[in-house]
């Protein structure tokens, strides 16, 4: 297995993604894993002397330009197709590798993804999945790349989203639900009533109704279909609650002696509390829908949280979660189609 990863965007690009992709070599996951880093060569080359990194075991693919989270999405179609980001896209869809891991900007990352990796037949819009950080991972899709999409789109989410938590996940019957401001099919907008009403008649997923903010943390679905509007708004509250709550719990512990010995003997507990809502455990956001494992890694990573980005992208490829989307693709299409000809029928009949 081969996986391309862009060293050059992100925050703390690019010293925090070489150090992200040496600390992935070191865990078990990478055995058997070889690495195409994707950047300036001059710059990947001083880094790794200064940090003592044997950079002979990587491939490097130069180019000397970056795409910046201030351009424009397209930019990676036109002027910056030769970015990092643009490169390593490229490299992917060529069959140079079987992931690509980027921290850069999310809407060239996604639309680049689309044109030019494509998306698996039958999925109209691929969707940005993004594992919340509860006790029990719940995947919401879309939470970020399409603000204005309509009910194909979002049953499109479902499926996909579905066949996620089961090949990397183990849940046999994901539960689905629709992110709403009521738990009644007749709340939310036209879209979300008319996604409420396909899901209900899907044989694909196991929908089980609308689910509000407040019970998303709950445990009460596997798999959260939304809008990217509400989707981003939400993994971003509850990514703000985790460090919120880390914080305050943190200092109840005070300064002095007895919050010192408090803490020592909580410290086992602690540690696993914050790793458990700790958005960096999970590293990144798979780009669900496309011929390829696209894993978007948050723009502030560090080396921790992008190597987690690469452990993500590597247990996608060997689950086979591509496939297994494009075979729920085909099962959509015919389902469509079935539901399209028994409507049609029904208006035959009534013109009678």
């Amino acid at each position: 297995m081969k996986i391309i990863v862009d060293i050059m965007s992100g925050d703390k690009a690019p010293l925090e993604m070489l150090l992200g992709v040496e600390r992935a070599v070191t865990q078990d996951f990478s055995n058997g894993v070889s690495y195409t880093l994707v950047g300036d060569e001059s710059i990947i080359r001083s880094l790794a002397a200064e940090h003592k990194i044997d950079i002979s075991k990587y491939e490097i693919k130069h180019t000397d330009i970056v795409l910046t989270m201030e351009d424009d999405p397209l930019t990676v179609m036109r002027e910056k197709k030769d970015s990092s980001l643009g490169l390593g896209l490229q490299l992917l869809a060529k069959g140079e590798g079987d992931a690509f891991v980027s921290a850069g900007n999310t809407g060239a990352l996604f639309s680049g993804s689309s044109l030019i990796v494509k998306r698996v037949p039958g999925i109209q819009r691929a969707g940005i999945g993004a594992l919340l950080p509860l006790t029990n991972p719940v995947m919401l899709i879309d939470s970020g790349a399409s603000v204005r999409p309509n009910e194909d789109y979002m049953v499109g989410f479902a499926v996909m989203g579905n066949a996620y938590m089961k090949a990397l996940y183990g849940v046999d019957v994901p539960r689905v639900a629709l992110v709403n401001n009521g738990t009644e099919e007749h709340k939310g907008t036209e879209l979300q009533q008319a996604v409420y009403a396909k899901l209900s008649e899907s044989t694909l997923v196991n929908f089980v109704g609308n689910i509000e903010g407040n019970k998303l943390p709950l445990g009460e679905c596997d798999v959260a279909v939304a809008d990217g509007f509400t989707g981003n708004v939400v993994l971003k509250t509850i990514e703000g609650m985790g460090k919120l709550l880390s914080g305050e719990i943190k200092a109840m512990f005070g300064s002095g002696l007895g919050g010192a010995l408090a803490y020592l003997l909580m410290r086992k507990k602690l540690k696993n509390f914050k790793k458990k809502f700790d958005a960096k455990e999970h590293g990144g956001a798979p780009i669900l829908g496309l011929s390829k494992t696209v894993i978007k890694a948050h723009g502030s990573s560090d080396a921790k949280a992008f190597s987690n980005a690469i452990r993500q992208a590597i247990n996608c490829v060997n689950s086979g979660v591509v496939d297994i989307i494009a075979a729920e693709a085909k099962k959509m299409a015919e389902e469509k189609l079935a539901a399209q000809n028994t409507a049609d029928n029904d208006a035959s009949k009534s013109n009678e």
